[in-house]
């Protein structure tokens, strides 16, 4: 695969977004995790690096994308006919809103981003169930209101009613500086009674070493980043009722047969996930 993989996509438009080829791009060494083509070689030898640290990346990955698939499809059952989804990264399928609309074809989902990357690709976000809606934001993860007030601004959710939110494999790209915890907490703060947070968080628990040379493989790069042992991933749902079993290893978290990569140990998965209720 040639470094043009990226190009043609989007209208012209986006000609003139800075998609930063000329350095590692934690959402395109993400797809690359997970067999995706879109991504440069500057991507694929950042990967590879961390690869050669801890191979089980790629695992991590497909565990976070299985638990999205199960934990979307829960909130769905429950009734939740609306989500946002901050921090998206490039479209993979199935996406959430093919997840729950599955389940409920008239839900409507409202993705948001700060990435030029998603950007150029967001119309693949956009072609969900004729009875429900999609719609893709700009907007920066660690300023809430922008991200809210971007939402309300697309008129496809009603703010009033219970809302799912998905905040997953982002905030470990939300280093303590950037106050991870105020950004949570203003995103729940706004939402009415009776929403969700979904989360996944990668850990250093289980492997110290390795993901102390993960991060620095991140940072070298350009791109920010910290794991955080369980009680900081707790702490993300003060203010929420925890949903059972609370906050587990994704592979842990109502597992389903077929779900995700077959055998897996703590520190192969090393990524923690939960949902929690606004009361």
């Amino acid at each position: 695969m040639g470094d043009d993989s990226v190009q043609g996509h989007g209208d012209s438009g986006n000609d003139d977004l800075d998609l930063r080829q000329d350095r590692a791009h934690s959402a395109r060494m993400y797809d690359y995790y997970l067999g995706g083509k879109t991504n440069y070689a500057v991507d694929r030898e950042a990967a590879r690096q961390v690869m050669k640290v801890f191979p089980a990346i790629e695992t991590v990955a497909r565990v976070n994308r299985a638990y999205m698939q199960r934990a979307m499809r829960y909130l769905a059952q429950q009734g939740v006919r609306q989500f946002i989804d901050v921090g998206t990264g490039i479209p993979t399928a199935p996406n959430l809103h093919d997840v729950v609309q599955a389940v409920e074809p008239a839900a409507r989902v409202v993705y948001a981003d700060n990435d030029p990357i998603v950007l150029v690709y967001a119309d693949e976000l956009l072609a969900g169930s004729p009875q429900g809606r999609t719609s893709y934001v700009h907007a920066d993860a660690t300023r809430p209101k922008q991200v809210l007030d971007a939402v309300r601004e697309e008129g496809i959710l009603d703010l009033s009613q219970p809302v799912g939110l998905s905040l997953h494999a982002l905030l470990h790209f939300v280093p303590d500086d950037q106050e991870p915890y105020r950004v949570v907490g203003e995103f729940v703060e706004q939402l009415p009674s009776g929403s969700y947070l979904s989360l996944t968080h990668c850990t250093g628990d289980f492997d110290p070493a390795a993901w102390n040379a993960i991060i620095d493989t991140y940072i070298q790069r350009g791109t920010p980043a910290q794991v955080r042992d369980k009680n900081a991933v707790l702490r993300f749902f003060d203010q929420l009722d925890l949903v059972d079993p609370g906050v587990v290893l994704a592979h842990q978290w109502k597992p389903e047969a077929g779900s995700g990569p077959g055998i897996l140990t703590d520190r192969l998965v090393s990524l923690y996930a939960g949902i929690g209720r606004k009361p």
